[in-house]
């Protein structure tokens, strides 16, 4: 039988392997970012761009939703029409909604309020009660949290023009809403893990839909079964490119990076969220989510520390990961445009809380969303549906009932770990 201070060694190693394994795919992802960044740049636009009706739901003032929304009013492209939605006449977003066609009278604003009420996914239910408001054959539907650069819009049109294409779709980093600890902490898996990891699986041939900023035709969002078919889905963007690749149509990610408000302020809020988001990607594709883990070199580097203390080489490799993991942080943040998130002595802090999440993200699949239980249920083929349930009280022997849950029209982001 092999002593302890043999064992621990050897696990000491595996857990070193994993986080140079780590550190390798980091560096895998900031070559594709890099290549992403270079073809970004060439990419011409289509010659003839056709009218698009942008379709934004709205929930809440949310931090820096009139900074989002002036983003998109200053999109350069020559025929566009923007839809706002609320399913509430309370909202306080339709005053934000007022302003912002109050300042620009000269450009094709709509709000829809409307309460028709639909069971399911309230992002969805939002956008059923604002598409007859469109009036272009072209939808862009984006999320409200969205900040875009000028050319958005021309580069998603002209991602979806090309031939074999049903969707285009695009990448994000995060941009803090405020300057706290929190937010940059909830901002680093977005930038230096979900937005590299997400080009890599490019490499590796996925077309994932993701749905910050997504484009498509109205005939081909008809041939998907509509909006009507997607209220089941609380992962509706990758539902929706599922549908879209279903039809032999592919998936392009258009050449642009979009950033996304992450507003979480404080670390419990931040947990919060990404147990939810963390919980749903688990249920969709369980196996790429738990080898995601791998994402995380500091981690591993802290639990080879604490499986060998005494050995001066894991401090060495622990010291020289976190400096790798500093420097892959800082030039994913370049290239991307990101501002700077994680700070230098948070970095074993955050992947730590990551592993954590993913840890926790497989002991249950009831999460809580703005007061609603939801009970994130798998149907069909790798779709993800939800459901609310209605807990009986603490000591009571009463039966849960589970129905299908009608959840706030706000954005749901979804938040990588």
């Amino acid at each position: 039988m092999l002593s302890s201070d043999v064992i621990l060694p050897e696990l000491a190693r595996a857990a070193l392997a994993a986080a140079v394994f780590g550190c390798l795919q980091a560096g895998a992802g900031l070559a594709a970012l890099a290549g992403f960044a270079h073809r970004a740049t060439r990419l011409p636009r289509a010659s003839a761009l056709p009218p698009v009706s942008i379709l934004k739901p709205l929930y809440g003032n949310e931090p820096m939703l009139a900074a989002a929304l002036e983003s998109m009013v200053r999109q350069d492209y020559p025929s566009m029409q923007i839809v706002l939605g609320v399913q509430s006449p309370t909202d306080p977003a339709i005053e934000v909604a007022r302003a912002l066609i109050a300042a620009h009278p000269d450009r094709d604003i709509a709000l829809v309020i409307d309460p028709t009420p639909h069971a399911g996914n309230g992002k969805i239910g939002n956008l059923i009660n604002m598409l007859p408001a469109a009036r272009h054959d072209w939808l862009v539907i984006s999320d409200s949290d969205i900040h875009a650069p000028p050319d958005t819009i021309a580069r998603v049109i002209t991602a979806v023009l090309a031939p074999g294409i049903g969707l285009a779709t695009t990448i994000y980093h995060g941009r803090p809403a405020r300057p706290g600890l929190a937010e940059r902490l909830a901002a680093g898996p977005i930038n230096h893990n979900f937005l590299p990891g997400n080009l890599i699986a490019r490499w590796l041939g996925r077309q994932d839909c993701l749905g910050a900023t997504m484009a498509l035709s109205r005939a081909t969002l008809t041939r998907t079964g509509g909006l009507e078919g997607l209220l089941d889905h609380v992962a509706d963007d990758g539902e929706l490119g599922r549908r879209v690749r279903g039809l032999g149509l592919g998936v392009a990610l258009a050449p642009v990076i979009v950033a996304t408000t992450v507003a979480d302020a404080s670390i419990g809020a931040m947990l919060s969220h990404e147990l939810r988001w963390g919980r749903t990607v688990r249920t969709q594709e369980p196996v790429g989510y738990a080898l995601s883990v791998l994402q995380l070199p500091l981690a591993f580097a802290l639990l080879a520390l604490l499986m060998a203390p005494a050995h001066k080489a894991v401090w060495i490799w622990f010291a020289g990961i976190w400096a790798f993991r500093w420097a892959s942080a800082r030039l994913t943040d370049r290239l991307s445009g990101a501002p700077p998130s994680t700070p230098f002595w948070a970095l074993p802090l955050r992947d730590v809380l990551s592993a954590l999440v993913m840890a926790g993200s497989f002991t249950s699949r009831r999460v809580a969303w703005r007061g609603h239980t939801l009970h994130i249920a798998r149907r069909g083929d790798a779709s993800t549906a939800l459901a609310e349930t209605d807990l009986p009280p603490r000591g009571t022997a009463a039966t849960t009932q589970t129905r299908t849950a009608s959840l706030p029209a706000g954005s749901m982001r979804k938040t990588p770990v």
